[in-house]
């Protein structure tokens, strides 16, 4: 038999940087982001009797894995270690760029968990199953980086996730059918086609933060109050402000450090604010990936057409199921 399960990647709209420690510990972090239909997926089975004969490792105990992307076999391999898998295939598979900038990893990394928890009958709520996928990701592999994707994935829909060295406060953000359809078509994400250099680019962040610099300081403190805003803007259905702020999300964000914007994100930007949209900002830590671009309610098509002909279009729907079982 084969075991399935699948999470979402995320949007995040402001708040982002704010959930990395030492900052989140320090002065306490929030993040608004919102899961979509662009998923990880992982599986686990048995060997067939011919696999396990033709694959020497099978048979001293370690598991397969198969996946497209290094870092999700480092993750499967790693979480496969924590689970004390004997053997079985783990397979890995996704529906969304690379690099995009969407939380890509850290999505397989809970489907992985929740696919290993549930076939060793392992009972793991959706907070013990973000931060287990977030622990192998930082003490077992060395990623640096945040809770927020881990949560989206985990939990699904809208979130307002407030971070301390207390944990993770998660509230959901209620969507009504009408919101959800002006998300749908108003927000516009497309791919660079460029990779990210988050590690590097976190690094450095967290650097001047630790240095007490002061533009640094400043700019953590912004976006994570913006963020606040965004998520009350989101709660009350208002996109229209919801883009504004995503606009002051990205002049705080690109403030951090000269790698988190390219020329590509700012002609991206440049470009679909004049075509009418009133509010833009690059997803995850940058330096590629993927932009956001929230268009004005009558200016959708002209934001589509200039940012499909920047970049890679990335059509979505809302999540609202979190980490789930598919087979």
């Amino acid at each position: 038999m084969t075991l399935i399960m699948r999470a979402p990647t995320r949007i995040d709209f402001g708040g982002g940087w704010t959930d990395v420690p030492p900052y989140a510990d320090e002065m306490g972090g929030f993040v608004c982001n919102l899961a979509i239909t662009r998923y990880a997926t992982a599986s686990i089975r048995e060997p067939s009797p011919s696999e396990a004969r033709r694959d020497a490792r099978a048979a001293a105990g370690e598991p397969r894995v198969r996946a497209a992307r290094p870092a999700d076999h480092s993750i499967a391999d790693a979480a496969a270690r924590r689970f004390g898998v004997d053997g079985e295939i783990i397979e890995v598979r996704s529906d969304f760029p690379i690099g995009a900038g969407l939380g890509g990893s850290s999505a397989a990394g809970v489907a992985i968990v929740a696919a290993l928890a549930a076939a060793r009958n392992e009972s793991l709520d959706r907070t013990q199953i973000a931060e287990l996928s977030r622990d192998i990701e930082i003490t077992d592999l060395g990623i640096p980086g945040g809770r927020q994707d881990h949560y989206a994935a985990a939990y699904g829909g809208a979130l307002a996730l407030r971070f301390s060295a207390c944990g993770v406060n998660v509230r959901r953000i209620p969507l009504g059918a009408s919101t959800c359809a002006e998300l749908e078509r108003r927000c516009i994400v497309v791919y660079t086609g460029q990779s990210r250099i988050s590690g590097e680019t976190i690094h450095a962040v967290l650097g001047a933060y630790r240095e007490r610099e002061p533009r640094v300081l400043a700019s953590l403190d912004g976006m994570r109050d913006n963020a606040e805003r965004i998520a009350n803007a989101l709660a009350n259905g208002d996109i229209d402000a919801l883009g504004a702020l995503v606009a002051e999300q990205w002049t705080l964000q690109r403030s951090l450090h000269p790698a988190i914007p390219t020329p590509l994100i700012d002609e991206i930007i440049a470009r679909g604010c004049a075509a009418g949209a009133i509010g833009a900002k690059a997803l995850g830590a940058s330096g590629g990936g993927c932009v956001l671009l929230v268009a004005r309610d009558d200016r959708v098509d002209s934001v589509r057409e200039i940012a499909a002909s920047l970049g890679e279009p990335v059509p979505f729907a809302i999540d609202t199921d979190g980490v789930t079982r598919c087979a």
